[in-house]
């Protein structure tokens, strides 16, 4: 079993939201840290964890990520990341699995599923060995205390409930001398 490094320079970390109940609202957070223990001959052995830091969300608006660090959302002071710990992993074809895990937000975890799909992997110009994976999956926001909200005059809410998680991700493997 291969251990890989996540490379954060080729890699995005993003989430969307739907705002006012038809406007879709991305964002995407910059510092994040995952390390996944892979073998494509036997994926149903792969594990993942990762580590987010909540500081560091963008959603391309300053007042807006402030707002997302503030007690309404994440509460950056008292819970600087969000932790990923698969549990288990089922391939449901040759590229493709569902990850199982512990996704944990504001101090609450609760089990997350993952479409996942391995892309493929190659050699980068400077010899190190990487591959490819995407992966998605939708949480309920308020099952991990994120429950503030404004109803609108014209029914719904400002901030949706769902929100769909968007992941693609580059990792290099680790040779003999490189660091885990």
């Amino acid at each position: 079993m291969a251990i890989w490094n996540v490379d954060t320079a080729h890699s995005n970390v993003g989430f969307t939201a739907k705002h006012m109940m038809f406007t879709t609202v991305r964002g995407k957070f910059e510092d994040f840290a995952a390390t996944i223990e892979f073998d494509p001959a036997n994926p149903g052995d792969a594990s993942v964890n990762a580590t987010i830091q909540v500081a560091s969300v963008n959603t391309g608006v300053g007042d807006r990520d402030n707002h997302l660090r503030s007690a309404d959302f994440f509460d950056a002071a008292n819970y600087p990341e969000l932790t990923f710990t698969s549990t288990r992993v089922e391939p449901t074809s040759d590229t493709e699995a569902t990850v199982y895990g512990d996704l944990t937000i504001r101090g609450t975890t609760r089990e997350v599923a993952l479409d996942v799909t391995f892309l493929g992997e190659g050699t980068n110009p400077w010899g190190q060995q990487v591959g490819g994976f995407t992966a998605s999956t939708k949480i309920n926001r308020e099952d991990f205390g994120l429950t503030w909200n404004q109803a609108l005059e014209t029914g719904g809410v400002l901030v949706s409930k769902e929100i769909k998680i968007e992941l693609e991700l580059q990792a290099a493997k680790v040779t003999e001398g490189t660091p885990a």
